[in-house]
């Protein structure tokens, strides 16, 4: 999810979903020892329980990186072996380090030796050719020897030469019957799965195998699909938010963006899939994507003044949402 789980999409996400678990973007041990640390770990206390991701393959980097996440807040470390990015792999980092679980072990143990936050990895279930299910049993089972207690498993192979990351996406067939069976070879580790799931009834469906379910594009895609989330799968007493009590939690949320010297449009760009499918949606999409008008704003009367703009092309389907948060 490079350039796109920012901390505005994560705070826009948390609107959705008050439990959620959210995931940050895949940040490189060597931005955070080498660039801004702030610009990339800096986030909302609103935004937990929040995980940072870590793309690496150095020990002593990711052990130095992971202890920075801890210091600034994160619930947990992640350490990304599913990126199949030819850029990536440059790197040696991302899905290639499948084929060396040691490595990955050590990576692990070493920041689990400096952080007292869980570490968790994210990976592929076999990457080019290989497709046997005792590759990714074995690259489990060694990381987990190191002390890793979660996986979240991406149900497809990764291709690392002749495919784009979008069509790795997409292109290697689903097998999600890998990722249950590491769940019942392994039943005291918590398995993840992820990949094509856009659905609450799908995700029903898998959590009767495995320990949770990750969504990626159809949460940003679809945003809406994380309402609803917490009453059905952690038990909140509360009922799904509108989409208007959504968009004026954020409204409020840019408004003080914009005060601090933000750009309106870093944080709407993750927002325009909230209104997908209903009546006026595409006219509300075309106004908070409008860069140069947003470019002008300054003020939070700017920002108030281009979101009722927006609203006026919907047909809202709970109007009275409006009166109450207005009210409050």
């Amino acid at each position: 999810m490079m350039d796109w789980t920012d901390r505005h999409c994560r705070m826009f996400h948390r609107q959705l979903s008050r439990h959620t678990w959210l995931y940050t973007e895949m940040v490189t041990t060597g931005a955070l020892l080498h660039g801004d640390v702030a610009r990339h770990l800096d986030f909302d206390a609103a935004e937990q329980p929040v995980a940072l991701q870590l793309g690496g393959s150095e020990p002593a980097d990711l052990a130095q990186a992971a202890r920075l996440g801890e210091k600034w807040g994160y619930a947990e470390i992640n350490l990304n072996c599913g990126c199949p990015s030819e850029r990536v792999q440059r790197g040696a980092f991302g899905a290639c380090l499948m084929a060396e679980p040691e490595l990955v072990a050590d990576c692990v143990k070493a920041m689990r030796d400096v952080v007292a936050v869980p570490v968790t990895v994210k990976h592929r279930i076999g990457i080019d050719t290989i497709e046997h299910y005792d590759f990714v049993r074995d690259f489990v089972g060694t990381v987990a020897a190191a002390g890793c207690g979660t996986f979240i498993v991406h149900a497809r192979n990764a291709i690392l030469k002749g495919l784009s990351p979008k069509e790795n996406r997409e292109i290697p067939p689903l097998r999600y019957e890998v990722a249950y069976r590491l769940k019942q070879e392994f039943p005291g580790l918590e398995i993840l799965i992820n990949g094509g799931i856009t659905t609450h009834d799908e995700i029903a469906a898998h959590l009767k195998h495995v320990d949770g379910v990750m969504i990626g594009r159809e949460a940003y895609h679809q945003p809406y699909v994380l309402a609803g989330v917490d009453p059905r799968f952690y038990g909140a007493d509360i009922c799904a938010p509108s989409r208007l009590e959504v968009e004026l939690a954020m409204q409020r949320y840019i408004g003080d963006l914009v005060e601090r010297g933000g750009y309106m449009g870093a944080a709407t760009r993750h927002m325009l899939g909230l209104h997908r499918g209903i009546h006026g949606g595409r006219g509300w999409r075309r106004v908070l994507s409008d860069a140069r008008r947003m470019q002008a704003i300054r003020t939070r009367s700017g920002v108030d003044a281009l979101f009722e703009e927006a609203r006026a092309h919907l047909r809202h389907e709970a109007p009275e949402a409006m009166e109450a948060v207005e009210a409050g």
